[in-house]
């Protein structure tokens, strides 16, 4: 849920919020019970102008007996793409084809039909800048939605499509397989490791941060470095400050404890993630397993109990983290208080 500061201001308080919930509540409480009775979960993929629509299309229907995701498949697929992105645009048709050469998977007409026929709904769109418009037509009917990362492009998008979301009791995650693939297993090999590593102080990441022009720039591919740094750290982040060159970015955040988390964005580099947390005692180095397995297997589960693993306020601030890194740029790289975003007026 949204900090109360962070929500709009006709949102009541006391008992006339609860009154205000209630529908929505219901809502989820009924979703939950009808996802939880169904046999094989039926999955709409809006937007088809990415490798990971047919990369998780293959991944739900077709998994392998080694590491099966059970439970659900894709079944409709929603052609959209940004004419003035040609990776968005160039690249649409090419895997419009592949998903629609895949066994059960047809073209709805609409959001509307593919929302109306699934029992769930991932927001795929490369270009951040529609995952607004696109979450506003998808998150009335109340099934759940994942939205690939990033959740939109500005703070000021994400704010309101967790508020739809709350608004009409429909849970939404978003998330980087980044998470998955390279943070988890770190802190899991630490957890193991605790005696040895003691508490941990702060984390490095690395990977790259390649930018593209028509949308913010750690909106692009930072973000998956900013979720590795997010999934370590937590919540809570007070300062942002970034050094900024054509070919690399060094972004230093300082929590309120005094832990420091560093990320390298590097564009002149072959595409590569890691991290080393730093230990009291010692520091623990892992690079990222390649694959989208882990992230499917987290969306499924989301998909079968309506919960979303991340709270909303961790998924927000990563937002406004990369809004005040951006700012931080502006400013000739002088430090930003994610405050100074978080306090926006957001409507």
């Amino acid at each position: 849920m949204l900090p109360f500061a962070h929500r709009p201001k006709n949102i009541l308080r006391g008992k006339s919020l609860r009154l205000l919930l209630a529908p929505a509540i219901l809502a989820s409480l009924l979703l939950q019970t009808a996802l939880a009775a169904a046999a094989e979960l039926r999955i709409g993929i809006i937007g088809a102008d990415t490798s990971h629509a047919p990369a998780f299309a293959k991944l739900i229907n077709t998994p392998a007996a080694k590491d099966p995701i059970e439970g659900a498949r894709v079944t409709s697929i929603f052609k959209t793409f940004s004419p003035d992105m040609p990776l968005s645009a160039g690249r649409v048709d090419g895997f419009m084809q592949q998903l629609l050469a895949m066994p059960r998977i047809t073209a709805a007409a609409s959001i509307e039909e593919l929302a109306q026929n699934v029992d769930a709904i991932m927001i795929l769109s490369a270009d951040g800048r529609a995952h607004l418009d696109l979450a506003r037509r998808a998150i009335p009917f109340r099934k759940p939605v994942f939205i690939d990362k990033p959740l939109a492009s500005t703070y000021r998008d994400a704010v309101e499509i967790i508020r739809l979301a709350e608004e009409h009791g429909t849970p939404v995650f978003s998330a980087s397989s980044l998470r998955y693939t390279l943070a988890k297993p770190a802190l899991a090999k630490a957890a193991a490791q605790a005696k040895k590593m003691g508490a941990i102080k702060g984390v490095f990441v690395w990977g790259p941060a390649a930018f593209e022009p028509v949308t913010p720039d750690l909106f692009w591919y930072g973000i998956h470095s900013v979720e590795s740094l997010y999934a370590v750290m937590g919540a809570g982040c007070a300062t942002v400050q970034r050094i900024h060159t054509a070919n690399t970015d060094i972004i230093t955040a300082i929590w309120p404890d005094k832990r420091i988390g560093t990320i390298r964005g590097m564009r002149d580099t072959k595409s590569y993630f890691g991290l080393t947390l730093l230990g009291a005692n010692a520091a623990l180095s892992e690079n990222a397993a390649s694959g989208y397995a882990p992230l499917a297997k987290e969306v499924i589960a989301f998909f079968q109990t309506g919960k979303p693993p991340l709270p909303y306020a961790e998924t927000l601030e990563i937002m406004a983290f990369m809004e005040a890194a951006e700012l931080s740029k502006q400013r000739n790289g002088a430090p930003v208080a994610l405050e100074e975003i978080l306090k926006q007026k957001t409507r």
